[in-house]
């Protein structure tokens, strides 16, 4: 969004009630009102200087779902999908669903009139196009508080009405009165949706003429809350068709593309047409996304191509549709038959979801394109007549070529719709005139052919301004006659579609936009080494504030469905305290930390959001600045856990003294209260022998003469799960090669960035460097056993040492374990059974789990392979004091109910310290274990080895000679006695102030980084 409000007030309301007495006080004190839905409108229409309700926490109930009639009745907070998949039991689905179906609200697609990919459905097969044909009856109330429903087909009703009184006999008076009065301009400026499907703009005024049956319910939907809210939908429902098949085509132009358009939906009726360019391919294609999908598609290297989707009730009938189509584009149009390429979907057994991954990631991949230039929304949904949309990409490319812009379009070509996010300068006068000199240009051409300046997204701010040029200055002053009836104070949004501020003004940007620019630890590369402009990364697309976990992001909205704890809220915040609006304390602000306090820094949104925000890279250069000054210290559980590998080398010394203290109950209280730590988490027991020493004492690898491999001794598996370790190291020999294990301590720092230690950090991967260079040198590979390590040097290396050609090499030459394992093509022993695999949520940002699914598949083992959510753990983060709840939340969202349900002779897999940890913590009664040992238990036990809770086959931890560990009990009761004649000393004559220092850095003292 290229919108900033001045100020804006949250308000989350519990039930319809509540939202009714919110309006009340709003109009006692004369506070503007904006509702707000899932916040991914693109126009402006969802921030304002008012008092914004969010629908999206708690007004979620679905009513009745009435098959018969097909209709049924929800609050506006139901999101859309999650409303088809209740009525989707009924066969039958709401038409209407945009790209953010996951995660957009119903009050949302009200408040936009939005439509979708399979709004040709609806067209075709149910009420029509729009969301206001889709609607039945709205329950609303208006800005004073008046409450009641509005319908349809309430002409004949009309005069009963008005004569029962009241506020809504009032209003309902007021509307006839406006619709008798401009009658007849309605009638020639408002284009029927049959002719013009896409036609959203403004407000739909020809509802109220009598022929059209008096619809105020249908009036009100796209008014973008600049009139009423609504507290309750009555939906119309479309058969849902659910088996389909998709034909792709390809053409040499995107122009040449719609030639065939309207005779394909009148012809064939698909479910869904839509259109792509080669400008949308090519920037994915640079962005490394839907790679391998793209290469599904007819012809690559192609100029555009349509997706036309068919449905039916039975697979037959789908395929049977799709081929047809196919045959009349060979043999009646003369296309040759590689142009084509006929995909089913899941259900039928097909793929056809790969493409439609292509469609539906057209906002986030040019947002941020490879030709250098921010693309922002502004011209990115116009529509016109399908017969006219041909000749419209044709002109539009001339306005675009005479401003100097570019990007990708794409969009509903079977309803006239083109979507682009375009190379506007929005930072300098220049390039604002120009953006508006397009979009007036633009305008004029799309209603020079009948459109609509809106074809989805709604007018907002962005758009507002240009309905003149649509409907005329007559049926504009009707339409500021309608919003009076309903809101005669002005204070529903103001500003907005009607009497709208200019559309450049108000931006997030504008020539005033220069924010400091602070020297930062992190390279940010892929934003010109501008933190300012990574957090303007987010365009609001909202994907992480889907509450199912289907993806890895974003763990704490899916638990606490907050807006500050999606990616995007923190994203925002960054950008206003960089800005200084609204944030004034710059990085010493309390607002941001708190935000940033619930981030798992699980690296999902790396991965899983379409503009790739980084919020634990910024959540750690935030953290780092915030620290820096003399008033912030740390709490205690940073310096507990981001030095955790210091203390795991000294509990190395005496393990047992070190278990004694955390896990004797009275002793591990203590422990937990000096150290931060939750009292309700158990506190990790530390290995008698360590996985290095152990690897010593056996006198290296047992391949002296094989092919050299370095197995990174990370310290969880180093210090706390050494038969991890053992069971990697013997994986690795069995296939031949010389595991080379680096001696003394080293670390790779993970838990370090997660308390902004960054200087420290980047002390520890020097030191990494210097350990491992003769290696990174001749190319030697290295593995890693715990994901989140492994990590660090694919991901947070190369952003810290960026010009580090040794840093470089390593980044290439680090494997995740199963990792290695495919690239060398190396085979597992044979194990019959079957597995649950969960993925350590920086395991699937930093390679993904397909080359340990495929491992375990090559062994023998039918793998479920379980693909969102987070633990819960996320390293240190669940064991901080006052984050045990919402921890094991987050692990209820999808891997400890698995865990639960899977039957007792399921291997379940976790490679990740953290997800073992958090397993075994929720009290499931079983335990995870990594891929090496699972191979380990195929070579010990035979391919036959599964058996009931077959983890209790797993290896035991080494042990050293028993006169060792006498040694070492010995000593520590020596110390344990010394320890407390000091103590004794000093609570008689007082403690002095001291400094603790592990490995020469500063952990306790100032509370400061050294």
């Amino acid at each position: 969004m290229s919108w900033s409000p001045a100020t804006w007030t949250m308000s989350s309301r519990r039930d319809l009630d509540d939202v009714v007495a919110t309006h009340q006080v709003c109009h006692r004190f004369g506070a503007p009102v904006l509702n707000r839905g899932g916040g991914t409108s693109l126009s402006g229409e969802t921030v304002n200087e008012a008092v914004v309700i969010d629908h999206s926490k708690y007004l979620t109930r679905i009513g009745k779902i009435d098959p018969d009639r097909r209709l049924v009745t929800c609050e506006p907070g139901v999101i859309n999908e999650e409303l088809n998949r209740h009525t989707g039991a009924h066969g039958l689905v709401f038409g209407p669903d945009p790209s953010t179906h996951s995660r957009c609200l119903i009050g949302g697609n009200i408040g936009n009139n939005s439509c979708g990919i399979h709004s040709v459905q609806s067209q075709l097969y149910g009420p029509g196009p729009r969301t206001s044909d889709n609607v039945h009856a709205l329950e609303i109330v208006t800005y004073d508080g008046a409450r009641f429903w509005v319908g349809v087909d309430e002409e004949e009703r009309l005069d009963a009405i008005i004569a029962e009184g009241g506020r809504k006999g009032e209003i309902y008076a007021a509307l006839r009165d406006l619709r008798d009065k401009y009658a007849d301009a309605i009638r020639a400026g408002f284009h029927p949706a049959t002719r013009v499907p896409r036609r959203v703009s403004g407000y739909n005024l020809d509802e109220l003429l009598p022929e059209r049956g008096f619809n105020v319910a249908r009036a009100l939907v796209g008014t973008e809350s600049t009139c009423v809210t609504t507290l309750q939908a009555v939906l119309m429902l479309t058969a849902a068709l659910p088996q389909r098949t998709t034909v792709v085509v390809e053409y040499g132009d995107l122009a040449d593309a719609a030639e065939h358009c309207e005779e394909i939906i009148e012809r064939f009726k698909p479910i869904g047409l839509e259109a792509l360019d080669d400008q949308l391919i090519r920037d994915q294609q640079l962005q490394n996304m839907n790679v391998e999908d793209i290469q599904e598609l007819p012809h690559p290297g192609g100029g555009a191509w349509l997706v036309v989707q068919f449905g039916a009730d039975s697979t037959e009938e789908s395929v049977t549709r799709a081929h047809a189509f196919a045959d009349w584009l060979t043999h009646g149009k003369g296309y040759a038959q590689d142009r084509i390429r006929i995909a089913r979907s899941k259900q039928e057994g097909g793929t056809s979801e790969h493409l439609w991954a292509i469609r539906e990631s057209g906002l986030g991949s040019t947002a941020f394109p490879p030709d250098g230039k921010d693309h922002w929304p502004g011209w990115e949904d116009s529509a016109v007549p399908p017969d006219r949309i041909g000749a419209y990409v044709r002109g539009l490319r001339k306005v675009m070529d005479k401003h100097g812009i570019t990007g990708a379009m794409y969009g509903h070509f079977g309803q006239g719709c083109i979507h682009c996010r375009l190379s506007f300068d929005l930072r300098t006068a220049d390039g604002i005139a120009t953006y508006r000199a397009f979009l007036e240009e633009a305008a004029d051409l799309c209603v020079s052919l009948g459109g609509s300046v809106s074809g989805e997204h709604g007018d907002g701010q962005q758009r507002g301004e240009l309905l003149e040029k649509q409907f005329g200055a007559r049926l504009v002053q009707a339409m500021r006659e309608f919003k009076a009836i309903w809101d005669p104070q002005w204070k529903m949004s103001p500003g907005k579609v009607v009497d709208a501020y200019r559309m450049d003004e108000n931006l997030k940007l504008g020539t005033d936009y220069n924010p400091p620019r602070h020297p930062v630890k992190f390279a940010y590369e892929e934003d010109g080494g501008d933190f300012a402009h990574a957090t303007l990364r987010c365009v609001g697309i909202g994907k992480c504030r889907v509450p199912q976990a289907e993806t890895t992001m974003c763990p704490s909205y899916q638990v606490t469905r907050e807006e500050k704890h999606t990616t995007r809220g923190r994203a925002r915040l960054l950008h206003e305290m960089l800005k200084g609006d609204g944030i004034t304390d710059g990085w010493q602000s309390d607002e941001v930390k708190d935000a940033l306090d619930l981030c798992l820094a699980c690296k999902g949104c790396t991965n899983d959001c379409p503009v790739n925000v980084d919020m634990p890279t910024y959540k750690a250069e935030f953290l780092y600045h915030h620290y820096r000054s003399p008033h912030r210290r740390r709490p205690r559980y940073a310096y507990a856990f981001g030095f955790i590998d210091q203390a795991a080398r000294i509990a190395a010394r005496v393990p047992e003294l070190a278990n004694l203290a955390t896990q004797t109950p009275g002793l591990a209280r203590v422990v937990k209260a000096l150290a931060g730590i939750d009292r309700r988490r158990p506190l990790p027991r530390f290995a008698p022998m360590t996985l290095q020493d152990w690897f010593a004492r056996r006198g290296g690898t047992a391949n002296p003469g094989g092919r050299p491999v370095v197995l990174f001794p990370d310290t969880f598996n180093n210090h706390l799960h050494p038969n991890v370790g053992i069971a990697c190291v013997e994986a690795i020999e069995a296939a031949g090669w010389q595991v080379v294990m680096p001696e003394g301590h080293i670390c790779c720092g993970r838990p370090l960035y997660d308390y902004g230690f960054l200087d420290t950090a980047e002390r520890y991967l020097h030191h990494v460097l210097d350990v491992l260079r003769p290696h990174l040198r001749s190319d030697t590979p290295i593995v890693g056993m715990e994901p989140s390590c492994l990590a660090v040097f694919k991901d947070e290396l190369p952003k810290l040492l960026p010009h580090d050609d040794d840093a470089g090499r390593l980044t290439k030459n680090a494997y995740h374990f199963p990792e290695f394992f495919r690239t060398f093509g190396i085979q597992p022993p044979r194990l019959d059974g079957t597995a649950l695999l969960w993925g350590h949520c920086h395991h699937r940002a930093t390679g993904g789990m397909t080359p340990e699914q495929e491992l375990l598949e090559k062994m023998g083992l039918e793998v479920r392979n379980l693909q969102g959510g987070c633990c819960g753990l996320a390293g240190s983060w669940g064991f901080e004091s006052g984050k045990y709840g919402i921890s094991m939340d987050c692990g209820e969202q999808a891997l400890l109910p698995a865990v639960r349900a899977a039957a007792d002779d399921c291997l379940l897999v976790a490679d990740g310290f953290s997800c073992k940890t958090q397993i075994k913590h929720a009290g499931t009664g079983r335990q995870a274990l990594h891929v090496a040992e699972v191979m380990k238990l195929a070579r010990d036990r035979g391919r036959d080895a599964v058996a009931r809770l077959p983890e209790r086959g797993a290896g035991s931890q080494p042990k050293p000679p028993p006169r060792t560990r006498l040694l070492r009990v010995s000593a520590a009761v020596a110390l344990a006695a010394a320890v407390t004649a000091a103590g004794v000393r000093a609570a008689r004559g007082g403690l002095p102030h001291f400094r603790l220092r592990f490995a020469g850095y500063p952990i306790v003292g100032d509370g400061r980084e050294g």
